[in-house]
């Protein structure tokens, strides 16, 4: 099995992760004991998954096997479908213990989330029911070379009855974790669909060279499709995604802001142990400890105060979308929607950066020592916010206040 942690390693589409039996999670409730549950066993190998970049095969299987993977699935279908709060924390609670563990699963709700949207009856009680069973959805995520994000030059070629594809895809995150990978194409008429792809099937490769200094373990590397067979039952017309007024842009940016406030709340963890267990005070403060530094105490309180703001925003976007569910939706619903989310994930990445840089102010030299891997909260934090620009998230919220100016809608907003 391809269960060895390397730099170099590529995982041929013949070898498929192997199927643990998923537990079935019962209500929000249970959700977030699972998420606990997990968050202390991930916590413990973080470091050392980081600083060795071992590939958290183990650590996957077990989020696998808790149940969590089907969350979001439709009660109709044998899921919990928990609200859009209890997701937030689920990613939330993850990302402070290992954020790589938290990023993983995102493509595989974003998928679960357009099934919803836009699969027919049979797609989704397929798609659903072997995601309750345990199967895993990553991502082959767009071209590398293209103008931008959203710039997609695969694809579909008619093939009988079905169709072909090829291309070269990275940004890849859980595709090599995954049993199914979707991934965004155009159809014969330009329009943008999501195939779905088995993992073992002829001419896909996943390859491990994801390189980056921080997420180093979410394997965010390359797809290559090589002339690959895609039935027509595998497609989902993601293009109708677009046009409609929905809240597929705002439930993967939610995703994303709870991951940076993850981050933030894993290193203001571990700098107020470091602070309390290892820090010696600065002369000139007259004080026996670390922590009795007003300086120290007073940074320390706006970090807290600044997360907790974080969160709190966290929460009211997830409530915004939770209040959505139901409602025959408009342009200018998906826009405050997008708002609010916008708002939770400008705050988040500025305390995701701040706490982790502040960490090694706050707690002195020693803390930059590799024996602590401290570092990798900034790391992580530097390399994950690099997703969407915040400064676009401050242009978007602007906007919408001073021009009553509706975000566009997509992925990153």
């Amino acid at each position: 099995m391809p269960h060895a942690s390397s730099t170099t390693a590529i995982q041929d589409g013949d070898e498929a992760p192997r199927l643990v039996p998923a537990a079935r999670i019962r209500d929000d409730a249970h959700a977030i004991e699972a998420a606990h549950a997990l968050a202390a066993e991930f916590a413990l190998g973080a470091a050392q998954r980081d600083r060795e970049r071992g590939l958290p095969w183990r650590e996957i299987e077990r989020y696998s096997a808790s149940g969590l993977g089907g969350i979001t699935v439709p009660r109709e279908f044998g899921g919990a479908d928990v609200s859009h709060v209890t997701l937030a924390d689920v990613f939330r609670i993850i990302s402070a213990a290992d954020p790589s563990l938290g990023q993983i699963p995102q493509n595989h709700f974003g998928f679960l989330n357009l099934l919803r949207l836009t699969g027919t009856p049979a797609q989704q009680r397929h798609y659903y029911e072997g995601v309750l069973a345990g199967r895993r959805l990553g991502n082959a995520g767009p071209e590398r070379h293209t103008r931008h994000t959203r710039d997609i030059e695969a694809r579909l070629v008619p093939d009988g009855d079905g169709y072909r594809v090829s291309g070269r895809k990275f940004y890849s995150t859980g595709a090599l974790f995954a049993h199914w990978i979707p991934t965004k194409v155009l159809d014969a008429e330009g329009r943008l669909v999501t195939v779905v792809l088995e993992r073992g099937a002829p001419g896909v490769s996943v390859v491990d060279d994801w390189s980056s200094f921080g997420q180093r373990t979410t394997a965010s590397g390359t797809v290559l499709l090589d002339n690959v067979r895609v039935e027509a039952d595998s497609i989902l017309p993601a293009w109708l995604a677009q046009q409609a007024p929905v809240l597929l842009g705002p439930f993967a940016q939610l995703m994303q802001a709870a991951i940076d406030a993850g981050i933030a709340e894993g290193a203001l963890e571990d700098a107020v142990a470091f602070l309390r267990e290892r820090s010696r005070p600065w002369v000139e403060a007259n004080v026996e400890r670390a922590t009795q530094d007003p300086y120290v105490i007073a940074d320390v309180g706006q970090l807290y105060i600044d997360l907790h703001a974080a969160q709190a925003l966290l929460t009211e976007a997830a409530q915004v979308l939770d209040d959505a569910r139901g409602r025959t939706l408009d342009a200018d619903d998906v826009a405050a929607a997008s708002i609010a989310v916008a708002r939770a994930k400008a705050v988040s990445t500025e305390v995701a950066l701040a706490a982790s840089e502040k960490l090694f102010e706050l707690s002195g030299a020693r803390a930059s020592l590799a024996e602590f891997s401290l570092d990798r909260h900034w790391r992580n934090a530097r390399v994950h916010t690099l997703h969407d620009p915040v400064r676009w998230k401050y242009h978007a919220v602007g906007n919408y206040v001073l021009n009553g100016q509706r975000p566009n809608r997509h992925s990153w907003i």
